[in-house]
């Protein structure tokens, strides 16, 4: 699929890293490094801006490597960009470990996936269709 983009980072564009990969890193656009207390949170421009076709999103996710060794993730998560939205590319990452974090300038913040989705049409109704689960919720299928 082809995406049209405009880089404005000091960067080259997201990439997958592997044949396989489902996401592309997005990096940190800024000039100096940024220091993440604790349980703050920060918005970090990416310098990407793009147009995605219709019926599409970008999923903004956390990177594994960030939430496992540091505690930082994406607060929104995952976050969504809209095909009609042309503003920059910006990640919340919060840190949720209990030491600093600092954000470095190019620093892979999060991953981007393009992923298609259908758009919903309701059609309202008295009464749904019963299944085995029924109205169970949160744990009620015991795992």
């Amino acid at each position: 699929m082809k995406i049209r983009i405009v880089n404005k980072s000091a960067f080259n564009v997201p990439e997958y890293a592997t044949e396989l990969s489902a996401g592309m890193d997005l990096k940190a656009n800024i000039n100096e490094p940024v220091s993440l207390a604790p349980l703050q949170r920060v918005l970090v421009p990416t310098g990407l801006y793009m147009a995605l076709p219709e019926g599409t999103e970008a999923q903004i996710r956390p990177r594994s490597g960030l939430a496992a060794k540091h505690g930082v993730t994406v607060l929104n998560s995952p976050g969504t960009v809209d095909a009609d939205y042309r503003g920059e590319i910006k990640v919340i990452l919060v840190n949720l470990s209990d030491t600093p974090f600092v954000i470095n300038p190019g620093e892979r913040i999060a991953q981007m996936v393009i992923a298609r989705h259908e758009k919903a049409e309701w059609e309202e109704t008295e009464s749904l269709d019963t299944t085995s689960r029924g109205e169970g919720g949160f744990g009620s299928t015991g795992r």
